[in-house]
């Protein structure tokens, strides 16, 4: 459990919002506290990255995400059926 003090206007605010949001003030504080720690992370992460980006190694996987299907077989059915179609 954590507990600290906040100004009164803080505490009207966030009441406001909890009524808006339908949630208690202690899941809006949770939530709240949860958000600005991720984004605490992400900053560091970031800084960490401007500090050491990533090798070639690192990289060499991320350009197989846009190879995307070896062949295109979309026209497939329709070839089948004009095939079939001169067949008979």
């Amino acid at each position: 459990m954590v507990s600290f003090r906040v100004d009164d206007d803080d505490v009207r605010r966030v009441d406001e919002w909890a009524n808006r949001l339908h949630v208690d003030r202690t899941t809006l504080l949770r939530d709240a506290l949860t958000a600005y720690l991720a984004r605490l992370a992400g900053e560091h992460d970031a800084a960490a990255y401007q500090r050491q980006p990533f090798t070639d190694e690192e990289l060499a996987l991320a350009a197989a995400e846009d190879w995307g299907p070896a062949e295109d077989w979309s026209d497939l059915a329709a070839w089948l059926d004009e095939r079939d179609a001169t067949r008979s």
